[in-house]
């Protein structure tokens, strides 16, 4: 009995070895030439380490920053239950953003994608992406710019003027004041006195706040917060869109445009050219990047131009120049942007340097090979767009703020702010010519001083923000 007992438990111990050898193998084999990387913990990966990041002085980028150090150019991590694959040369950029395979598809993790909208262009598939971005191209045409180029420089002209009783200025809060009310005059026409207006911002301020939050749908938690602004913000941009509809005037923004168009399509037998929720979703995602993507890129270009004082007189010279030539004209146009080749590139070396999206994300969805790499079906590959910014193999002393170094043609794949290919962002005329207008109205009217030379980012910010504000002096020229 005793000797039966013992070939069971031998037999038993063999038939464990034997499964445990082959499953051994079989994560061998799954294994073979995926990046290199860890899993983190069961089911919520490298999550902790990465919200840690997040709530750090040095933002959420720091988690991206220390793996790529370690593993390279190619690396993998799970994040909120997901494998997200970093991949930082031009070549991979090239591969990915271009997805002349189709194998590609953009796609925020899970806290961006509810609370932006999945109709949003940030979050809709391809072939839907290509639909709603058809539709609002017109809305980014050159005459639209051009109109929107007058609005945001009066709206700058009149800001500025406030500033010179003010001493010291914290750039940061002005910049989102005005980025915010020009994108809400230039989607909906509504004023800075509207009661409406100070909600909104409020709403979209909760929003931004909730991007990296942990996706818990608690009442405390910044993710909940963040879900309650968006229902309240696509609540009033309902309410706007039916009086609109029950209105006989017609306002000359975005929303009208769409409205107008809609209302065309209808009477003609045709279906919508875009449903309401994919209105509001797109509303809310133009406000947010026309917002804050902008108001920290002024930011950073404030600050790196106070501490670059070459830099900053080559850019005054060029801006005086114009003001002189425009001494009969009450605002700028976009003719006059065009004769800002100094500016345009401190505008792009400001944007490389602080690399506001620091990384562009996709989705695949099919099994790739990347840089010798096997690519899963599935998993989320992110273009490490940072990385590329600052990566010494493609710009000399990338840590040097140099706009001269644009006087020669990017390496292609090399400057990432606005993406490459199809999903490059609509916007990019419009934020170039917000920054352009301000640089224009500031150098040519103060001189400052950076108060705070900290370069500690504000933490939960998904878009690269100053922590200090950037605080200035700032005085008149002719003062």
């Amino acid at each position: 009995m005793l000797l039966l007992l013992v070939l069971v438990l031998c037999s038993s111990l063999f038939l464990i070895y034997q499964i445990l050898n082959r499953q051994k193998h079989l994560d061998q084999n799954s294994t073979a030439n995926i990046p290199p990387g860890s899993r983190g913990l069961p089911l919520i990966g490298e999550t902790i380490q990465f919200i840690r990041a997040v709530n750090s002085n040095k933002g959420f980028y720091d988690f991206v920053r220390n793996r790529h150090i370690r593993y390279g150019n190619c690396f993998k991590t799970r994040i909120f239950g997901e494998t997200h694959v970093f991949l930082s040369s031009t070549e991979s950029a090239k591969a990915i953003l271009n997805n002349e395979s189709g194998k590609f598809t953009k796609k925020y993790i899970k806290s961006i994608g509810e609370l932006v909208g999945d109709r949003s262009l940030l979050c809709a598939s391809p072939h839907h992406h290509k639909l709603i971005r058809g539709r609002l191209a017109n809305l980014f045409s050159t005459s639209s710019v051009s109109g929107f180029i007058r609005q945001f420089d009066e709206s700058i002209i009149k800001t500025l003027g406030e500033w010179e009783n003010e001493g010291t200025v914290i750039v940061l809060d002005q910049a989102l004041e005005i980025t915010f009310r020009a994108m809400c005059k230039m989607l909906m026409s509504l004023e800075s006195e509207d009661e409406v207006v100070e909600m909104l911002k409020e709403d979209v301020a909760s929003i931004c706040k909730a991007m990296l939050a942990f996706p818990i749908k608690l009442p405390w938690t910044r993710f909940y917060k963040g879900l309650k602004a968006r229902r309240r913000i696509i609540n009033t941009l309902g309410k706007i869109m039916s009086e609109r509809r029950c209105s006989q005037t017609e306002r000359e923004d975005f929303l009208q445009y769409l409205l107008t168009e809609d209302d065309k399509a209808c009477s003609d037998g045709n279906p919508s050219l875009m449903t309401d929720a994919e209105i509001q979703d797109n509303i809310l995602t133009m406000i947010i990047a026309g917002q804050d993507t902008t108001a920290s890129a002024i930011t950073w270009m404030v600050k790196y131009l106070g501490e670059n004082q070459k830099v900053l007189s080559l850019l005054r010279d060029e801006q005086l120049q114009i003001a002189e030539k425009n001494l009969n004209k009450s605002f700028l146009s976009l003719g006059d942007l065009n004769e800002m080749p100094y500016a345009s590139k401190v505008v792009k070396e400001s944007l490389r340097m602080a690399s506001i999206v620091p990384w562009l994300p996709r989705s695949v969805l099919q099994d790739s090979e990347i840089e010798g790499f096997k690519i899963k079906t599935g998993w989320n590959i992110d273009i490490d767009a940072r990385s590329i910014h600052l990566d010494p193999m493609i710009y000399k002393d990338p840590n040097k703020f140099n706009p001269s170094r644009f006087d020669d043609e990017a390496k292609p794949y090399s400057f990432l702010a606005f993406g490459v290919g199809p999903r490059t962002c609509l916007g990019i005329n419009m934020a170039r010519a917000m920054m352009l207008v301000f640089l224009h109205r500031l150098v040519t009217t103060f001189k400052w001083e950076v108060m705070d030379s900290d370069s500690s980012v504000e933490k939960w910010a998904l878009f690269a923000r100053l922590k200090s504000g950037c605080p200035v002096y700032v005085r008149r020229i002719d003062g």
